[in-house]
């Protein structure tokens, strides 16, 4: 289990990687960003992308699994996100592309209201396989202390 104790400032986690296709970058669409540009890669050759590009919301939903997948999974009472900043998405996803994701520790805070619960910064930068950002975050979680004896 990771605890709050475990989350210093400065330490890194790294997920696995996932090659998105064009099919899932359309059902995505379809279901929750049905913009052109997302669902018609011959439409989308004449939009501000240039060719087919997933929503940003899919890049994130995908980090989001990805992460869930990581190392991060043993956070003792789950990623309970707590609001994010700065979410930006600087480059579009493609079809091919290999997402992963660098999660990075900013800060961390015990609770003063809360004491077995402190509040942990963390910047997530999701990487194309050129070691490009396609999404990156800031975002904060409420994280369970290590109990004591």
């Amino acid at each position: 289990m990771l605890y709050f104790e475990d989350l210093t400032p400065g330490r890194l986690f790294h997920s696995a990687s996932h090659t998105i296709t064009q099919d899932e970058i359309i059902s995505f669409a379809r279901q929750f960003d049905p913009q052109p540009f997302h669902t018609d890669p011959e439409a989308a050759k004449a939009s501000v992308f240039d060719g087919l590009a997933a929503s940003g919301w899919h890049t994130s939903s995908l980090t989001m699994s990805l992460i869930t997948a990581s190392e991060l999974r043993n956070v003792a009472n789950g990623l309970i996100g707590m609001g994010i900043k700065d979410m930006r998405w600087p480059r579009p996803t493609r079809p091919g592309d290999t997402l992963r994701a660098e999660i990075e520790v900013l800060t961390g805070k015990r609770s003063s209201s809360q004491p077995g619960f402190g509040v942990v910064q963390l910047r997530w930068t999701t990487l194309n396989q050129r070691d490009e950002i396609a999404m990156q975050l800031e975002t904060s979680i409420w994280v369970a202390c290590r109990p004591t004896s």
